[in-house]
């Protein structure tokens, strides 16, 4: 399937007037040819590391028979679930891919206690976990590996037959699994996490999930060309001016599926445009919304709105939209380029990410320090209050935070709801995205955590000063011990959440946080304040 796009109004102005220059400097051929001093000298160091994803899909084949004989290994042996320990890059991708080829798997990109231990209870007996990590080092997927490896030993499984990890040759990863005798994987170094789609970490757990992985890369190899070419038709360079060069730019780009076949796209894509983008106080902040968003009514003027459709050649027109169509593959790697090309129009660097680590340095504080909970403001409905100073201070009710609260919105701005809880047992709290989009007449962003920190994370502390954040926590009835680690998930998911909190409020980004003690019903009472 051929890539498609339609661009019109300011979208399609600025394809007109940047596209010819585009093409003029060989931007979309110098990529290809790995030339790092695209994005400026100040990125040169970064970018000269980075481009390999510009080749994974040759890269990547020799991968495939590895992937199919041990998928066929596995499934003789009764083993047909496959769980992903992963997070950012590294479950975003498999997860769309999964889902978009109907083949199940159990995605685990969250430290709730109850969300892990449910994974751990579903059918241990058939399963594989598959645990990708660049380097190893992420809390969230050494944590997940250590529960699995008691939950497979208690249950008299040798670990060595479950577990597979993807990382970076080379990595501590690496070594841990040649040391523990695990079967692992290992991807293009010079591929960054978001970019990673079509190498070993997007196609290891989707292949041994069961899906087609070499029709997904055949699908990447076939539209490559054309993005190799510099040519005023090339996607990756319309879809790149279309979503960063309107003028007067329009940096929030909210992204639609509209009767496209491939399912969760907009998940991937948000955190490849979020992180490669947000940073230097600039960015494109991506917003996914679904086909009944109070946005696409608002007439918000600095939304460009995206829409995924089956095919953008014959769909009805949406003045103003941009409209692409394609298959997975081939739009996994436009959408690469684009944000490359994005990233050159900027003037800032797509491969780095410098805001990121902040929060994990203090979670990881939080969780050496363990102090005692700060007391709350004050108690809603059995909602507990919490929150920058300016916000929660003369309020006393939930709608009162609220309102407190849109009332820092700038006009320019946008409110993010963060979920740090189980999203498989509370999926309800997603509905608040809509009745704050509704409330506000400003684009809302929606994450469950900690997934969103190696996502939008980035754009929130690293973009324009411009965002209001709505945290929200959930009290469990169980907990469930790290192995061999001084904390346990609940108190993991708890600093991340806390950190994250205190490094907004240190740049400047009012909070509040609110602590559901029943989630179920807190949820309702919520709902019923925001609207």
């Amino acid at each position: 399937m051929t890539i498609e796009i339609r661009v019109s109004g300011d979208a399609e102005e600025a394809v007109t007037r940047v596209v010819p220059t585009l093409v003029g400097d060989r931007v979309a051929s110098l990529i290809a040819a790995h030339d790092a001093t695209l994005w400026g000298p100040e990125a040169e160091e970064e970018s000269a590391k980075r481009l390999g994803w510009t080749e994974a899909v040759s890269v990547s084949a020799p991968l495939v028979a590895e992937i199919v004989a041990l998928r066929d290994e596995l499934r003789a042996k009764g083993v047909d679930h496959i769980v992903l320990g992963g997070m950012g890059g590294s479950s975003l991708a498999p997860e769309v891919i999964t889902r978009t080829a109907g083949v199940e798997l159990t995605v685990l990109d969250s430290t709730d206690p109850e969300q892990v231990s449910a994974a751990l209870a579903d059918r241990l007996e058939t399963s594989a976990i598959v645990v990708s990590s660049k380097s190893g080092g992420t809390v969230e997927t050494d944590s997940q590996r250590r529960a699995y490896e008691k939950a497979f030993t208690d249950a008299g499984i040798d670990p060595r037959e479950r577990i597979i990890v993807v990382t970076d040759p080379g990595s501590p990863f690496e070594q841990l699994a040649k040391d523990l005798g695990y079967r692992f994987f290992t991807a293009d170094p010079t591929v960054g996490g978001r970019f990673s789609a079509l190498t070993a970490f997007g196609l290891v757990p989707s292949g041994l999930a069961g899906v087609d992985i070499q029709q997904l890369l055949d699908e990447a190899a076939a539209v490559q060309p054309q993005l190799e070419a510099d040519t005023e038709d090339n996607p990756g360079l319309v879809l790149g001016a279309a979503i960063s060069a309107t003028s007067p730019r329009r940096d929030k780009l909210g992204i639609v599926a509209d009767g496209t076949p491939i399912v969760g796209f907009a998940d991937w894509a948000e955190q490849l445009i979020a992180e490669s983008t947000g940073k230097n106080g600039t960015g494109i902040l991506p917003v996914v919304l679904d086909t009944n968003a109070p946005e696409l009514t608002a007439d918000i003027a600095d939304l460009q709105i995206v829409r995924l459709v089956a095919d953008a050649s014959i769909a009805p027109e949406h003045s103003g939209e941009i409209l692409i169509s394609g298959s997975l593959g081939g739009q996994m790697l436009v959408w690469e380029y684009a944000i490359a090309v994005a990233g050159r129009l900027l003037g800032i660097n797509p491969f780095d990410q410098p805001d990121v680590e902040s929060a994990k340095v203090a979670a990881r504080g939080l969780l050496d320090e363990r102090p005692a909970p700060t007391e709350p403001a004050f108690v809603s409905d059995g909602i507990e209050v919490r929150g920058t100073e300016s916000v929660v201070a003369n309020a006393t009710t939930l709608a009162g935070v609220v309102d407190a609260l849109l009332a820092q919105l700038p006009a320019t701005g946008y409110v993010s709801v963060q979920a740090y809880t189980n999203r498989i047992a509370h999926p309800q709290l997603a509905e608040l995205r809509d009745l704050l989009a509704a409330r506000s007449k400003r684009p809302v962003t929606f994450g469950w955590g900690p997934r969103f920190l190696h996502s939008t994370g980035q754009y929130h502390k690293g973009g324009p000063a411009e965002g209001v954040f709505l945290q929200i926590t959930t009290a469990t009835s169980t907990d469930l011990e790290v192995p061999d680690r001084p904390f346990t998930f609940g108190q993991l998911i708890a600093a991340q959440a806390q950190g994250d909190a205190t490094v907004l409020e240190d740049h400047g980004r009012p909070v509040v946080r609110l602590h559901l003690t029943d989630p179920d019903a807190d949820a309702a009472a919520l709902s019923s304040a925001l609207r």
